[in-house]
Formats: structure tokens, C-alpha cells, sequence
């Protein structure tokens, strides 16, 4: 059984009855608006802990923070991917899929990090996150086969987003060169993190892109078939 109606005939049916033409974006398509607007949701997400990381950590501790940041991601998620399913009134299908299944990924990360630390805690949590949110997504839209492939791509880009930026963040934080534009080390530390918020946003937004596209070619199929 499918969530919030997103089972193949229900997208279909949805489509047919709007009177709309079909909407049936390329893989290509999704992963670019899943990787591009997950970014600016991503940038908006690390700003709790890039810009305001300090006092946040005192007034609500290291957790708190963080959960912070997740609330950030998921009040900007909606308006920005929802299209990423196919068919009329997809903002408020997506706002539930995506709490769910965002909100699963962020504990599974957070357990993990909190609890190994550095790169194993890292790439723990984004392991848990990633088969977590994958194996929901694909129960959403009642594609259970494609669950392999949904976590295997969700993992393997947000690794590499994640990973990326980090190295970038802290490439840039030993090198003082950007103090010469006048961002001041204070500065140069926020942009740092923030790029961190870019790469990682690319993605995992590309990993969604795809996730969702993989999700609904029983859906494509019918709508292409007419």
C-alpha cells in the first residue's frame, strides 16, 4: 500500500482528471532541480550552525542545534522540490513524505555522528540516513524494487556532497588568503562552513532528484501510455 496516495494509479489518475497535460520530466531534469534546489534549502539549513553555531550551542546545547538546522530543512523543502512529484497538489504529498522521511534521516545521522564522531561517525550516520529515507521513499510511492537502487544512489551522492564539502570547508579554514578580500577570519569561517552547506546540498539534492525519479517510472509508464 502506497502513502498519501502516491501509488502509480492514484499519480495518474490525478494527472488525467486535472485536465492538464502530463508532466514527465527527464532523469536529467530531476536530478538537476533535486540537486540545485536542495542547495539553496541546504545554504539556508547550515545558517543555524554556520552564522549563529556559537550561541545556539550555549543556549540549547549541541543537539539542540542541530535539530535546529533539520527544522530549517524541512520548512524549506517543500516549496522548493515538490514538483519533484509528478501530478497537481504535490506540495502538501511531498511536505508529509519528505517530514517523514527527513526527519528519519536526521535522527539515524545525528545517533551516528554523536556516537562515533569524525569520519566513522560520518559516514555511519549517512549510511543509516540514507537506507532509512530510501526505504521510505520507495514505500511512498509503492515501488518496492527500486529500493536498491533509490538507497545505493541516495548514499553514494550524499556521501559524496558531504565529504566534498567538508574538505573544502577545510581547505579554506587553514588558508587565511581569503582574509585579503576583507571577509576577516570570523568571515572566512562562516563562508567556509556555508560552502560546506553548497556541496553537501548538491548532493544529497541530487541523490533526491534521482530517488524520486526512480520511484515513480510506474507512474511515467502509465501517464506516457495515455
Amino acid at each position: 500500500m502506497s502513502w498519501f496516495q502516491l501509488d502509480p494509479e492514484s499519480i495518474a489518475a490525478r494527472v488525467r482528471t486535472s485536465g492538464q497535460a502530463a508532466r514527465v520530466p527527464s532523469l536529467a531534469a530531476s536530478v538537476g532541480r533535486g540537486a540545485f534546489g536542495f542547495m539553496l534549502v541546504s545554504m539556508a539549513g547550515f545558517v543555524p550552525w554556520a552564522v549563529f553555531g556559537r550561541p545556539l550551542h550555549r543556549a540549547i546545547g549541541e543537539l539542540g542545534m542541530y535539530l535546529v538546522c533539520a527544522v530549517v530543512f524541512l520548512g524549506l523543502s517543500g516549496p522548493i522540490l515538490h514538483r519533484l512529484i509528478l501530478g497537481p497538489n504535490s506540495l502538501p504529498r511531498f511536505a508529509k513524505l519528505f517530514t517523514v522521511a527527513f526527519t528519519a534521516y536526521a535522527i539515524a545521522w545525528i545517533v551516528g555522528w554523536m556516537a562515533l564522531r569524525g569520519d566513522a561517525g560520518s559516514l555511519a550516520g549517512l549510511f543509516a540516513g540514507t537506507v532509512l529515507m530510501g526505504a521510505i521513499l520507495a514505500h511512498a510511492f509503492d515501488a518496492r524494487r527500486a529500493i536498491p537502487a533509490v538507497i545505493a544512489g541516495l548514499f553514494v551522492m550524499n556521501t559524496a556532497g558531504y565529504f566534498i564539502g567538508g574538505w573544502c570547508e577545510g581547505a579554506i579554514m587553514g588558508d587565511r588568503a581569503l582574509t585579503l578580500f576583507g571577509l576577516g577570519r570570523r568571515g572566512t569561517v562562516t563562508f567556509a562552513m556555508l560552502l560546506w552547506g553548497v556541496c553537501y546540498g548538491l548532493g544529497l539534492g541530487a541523490g533526491l532528484g534521482m530517488a524520486f525519479h526512480l520511484c515513480q517510472a510506474k507512474a511515467r509508464a502509465l501517464l506516457l501510455r495515455g
